[in-house]
Parts: C-alpha cells; sequence; structure tokens
C-alpha cells in the first residue's frame, strides 16, 4: 500500500485534488480553442476515455471567448492555459473556467497579477504554476547549480507571489524532457511546499519513447507517494495520453477502475497467433466497467496456473484454446471461437 504525500486539497471544478483524493488524470485538446464545437467533440472523446481534467489552450481573446460555450457543455471541468496576458486569465474566470495555468512571474506589472489573483480568490479558481525546464528565467540558466534545483527556484519564486497576495488554492508542476531530473525536481518541491502536485514528463515523445520515460518517471515519483494529479504528455492523439495514465494507475494499484489485462511473452510452446490474439483482447474489452483482470496466455501447459490471480482468461493451444476462469479451465473451443466464448463467461458471471 502507498503512503501518499499529505498535501492540501483543492478543487478543480467537481474533482479533488490533494489530500485524501484519488490521483486525477488529464489531458489537453489538441484543437483550436476557437472552435468550440470541435474542441468539445474531443473534449468528449477524453472524458470517454476516463478524462478527469481538460485542459485547453488559450492564445487569444477569440479563444478566451470560446470558453463561455464550452463550459457550458463539458462533461469534465476544464483548466485554462494562459501565457503572459493576465486580460484573458481575467476572461477566461468570468467565462466560467474552473480553473488557470499560469506562472505569475510572466504576467507583467504586479497591478496585474493582484486583479487576476483577486478574482481567482474570489470565484474560487485554482491557479497551477507550470515550470518547465526549457522556460526558465535567464537569471537562472546562468546558474550552475543542477537543473532540477533552478526549477524549484523558478517554482517557489512563482508561489511567493501568490502567498504574499494570499492565495493559497495552488498547484505545482516542475516538468522536464529528462527523466531523472524531473524525479529529482518533484522530490525537492514535495519536501518545501504543502501544495498538491501535477506530474509529468515534458516533450516525452512519440507513443512508445514517451510511455517508457512517463511510466519510469511518473510511476517512480507515485511509488514514492508524490503526486496528486498526472499527464502523460504524448505526440500522439490525445486520447493515447490518458488510456496511459489510468494504465499507470493501474499497474501501482493506485486505480482499480476499469479492466486490467495481462499476457504472457512468446514461446517455443506457444501454437497459437498469441500477439494479435492479445492485441483483440485489449481491444474488446477495454470499455468494460469492471475491475477485473484478463489475461492472454501462450499456451494450456502453464497459462491457467501462472495467471490463477485473473478473474478470467484464455490460454492458447494447437489451433484452439481454453477460457478459464479463476485458474479453473470452463471452456475449450476452436482458435476463431476464443474472444465470443470469453465474451460469453464474462457476461455470465456479471448478469
Amino acid at each position: 500500500m502507498i503512503k501518499r504525500r499529505e498535501s492540501k486539497q483543492i478543487s478543480i471544478g467537481n474533482i479533488k485534488v490533494g489530500g485524501d483524493a484519488p490521483v486525477s488524470v488529464q489531458s489537453m485538446c489538441n484543437t483550436d480553442t476557437r472552435d468550440a464545437a470541435r474542441t468539445l467533440e474531443q473534449i468528449n472523446e477524453l472524458a470517454a476515455a476516463g478524462c478527469d481534467i481538460v485542459r485547453l489552450a488559450v492564445l487569444n481573446k477569440d479563444a478566451a471567448e470560446s470558453i463561455k460555450e464550452i463550459v457550458k457543455k463539458s462533461p469534465v471541468p476544464l483548466v485554462a492555459d494562459i501565457h503572459f496576458d493576465y486580460r484573458l486569465a481575467i476572461q477566461c474566470i468570468n467565462n466560467g473556467i474552473d480553473a488557470l495555468r499560469l506562472n505569475p512571474g510572466n504576467i507583467g506589472r504586479r497591478e496585474n497579477v493582484e486583479k487576476v489573483v483577486s478574482l481567482a480568490k474570489q470565484q474560487k479558481i485554482p491557479i497551477r504554476i507550470g515550470v518547465n525546464a526549457g522556460s526558465l528565467e535567464k537569471e537562472l540558466l546562468e546558474k550552475d547549480i543542477p537543473l532540477s534545483e533552478k526549477m524549484v527556484i523558478s517554482a517557489m519564486k512563482h508561489i511567493k507571489i501568490l502567498e504574499d497576495l494570499d492565495f493559497d488554492l495552488i498547484k505545482v508542476s516542475l516538468k522536464s524532457s529528462d527523466v531523472l531530473t524531473t524525479i529529482e525536481a518533484y522530490r525537492s518541491i514535495a519536501e518545501k511546499v504543502p501544495y498538491p502536485l501535477h506530474l509529468g514528463i515534458t516533450e516525452a515523445g512519440t507513443l512508445r519513447g514517451g510511455l517508457i520515460k512517463s511510466s519510469i518517471g511518473l510511476g517512480t515519483l507515485l511509488a514514492e507517494g508524490i503526486g496528486d494529479t498526472i499527464r502523460v504528455s504524448l505526440t500522439e492523439n490525445p486520447v493515447e495520453e490518458v488510456s496511459a495514465g489510468i494504465d499507470i494507475l493501474k499497474a501501482i494499484g493506485l486505480k482499480e477502475q476499469g479492466v486490467n489485462f495481462v499476457s504472457c511473452p512468446t514461446c517455443g510452446r506457444t501454437q497459437i497467433d498469441l500477439i494479435n490474439l492479445a492485441k483483440k483482447v485489449e481491444e474488446k474489452f477495454k470499455n468494460l466497467p469492471y475491475p477485473i483482470t484478463i489475461a492472454t496466455m501462450g499456451c494450456a501447459v502453464n497459462g491457467p496456473g501462472e495467471a490463477r490471480h485473473a478473474d478470467f482468461g484464455i490460454a492458447g493451444g494447437i489451433k484452439e484454446g481454453y477460457v478459464f476462469k479463476k485458474g479453473e479451465i470452463v471452456a475449450r473451443v476452436p482458435e476463431n471461437q476464443l474472444l465470443e466464448k470469453l465474451e460469453e463467461v464474462i457476461r455470465k458471471s456479471y448478469k
């Protein structure tokens, strides 16, 4: 059982972040926010995949105006991503946004910061301070200290601006494309502030490489109890980010929603098309709402026994296979009927 770091709890819409709240999964739309219809379409796709919170890029006042229509129809809370222009933050708050991603040190004069913070405080709108290793302040870049320390110093500077204005609805992220730098930065900030932490490896890459980096970075921190909400950043359809985030949480026991898939590696005993079969099993059953484990095993010799922990599964034979439940074989059918039979067994168990 992972002992979570204690942190202040905030609310982003109806989603609690920090404290004893479950670790939530986030993603970001890659649509033009000015196109409310397309943006809502993608938000609904993300929500259907299990996303808890969605972030939107707000590049100009037309995008901020579009927020008004989007928030009315969104099934999940929304975060406005703001850079430099404090007026966009104010416009988004007035249009009903649930939270901001905003670095107060980047939006100009103190009076402008005060305007945003005052309104956010009045409307109880949390602000995420998001520090990226690639966009640190010039004076920090010149310091001869580790990059992770520079990131923490930058975050603490922005945090102090908000705290000096008596604002504490704060969430913090410190992202680098380097996994170890990110881990060290989060470990350090976790000891310095009480605020919830948003985890992520920025610019992680395409699907395969990004998954590996994010799994190592986020998995390490979450296993240490650090992290209250996560985004797996991928150069891919944002729905893949959500699936990856959920899978990471399930892998370390922080989420029980939906199906946990297991399958054995191929070996010389395998007499069935195991690779394609495992992919078909995942695709067919990925949207089941039950918190179950489904195994796809390559042979009947060890399959049911090795996957005895699974609730349901398939073990391959020679052009046929076995369907098992809790390690006990319940059916023997031709290879082309395995998926159909497995579905029948699962459905009967949840009538």
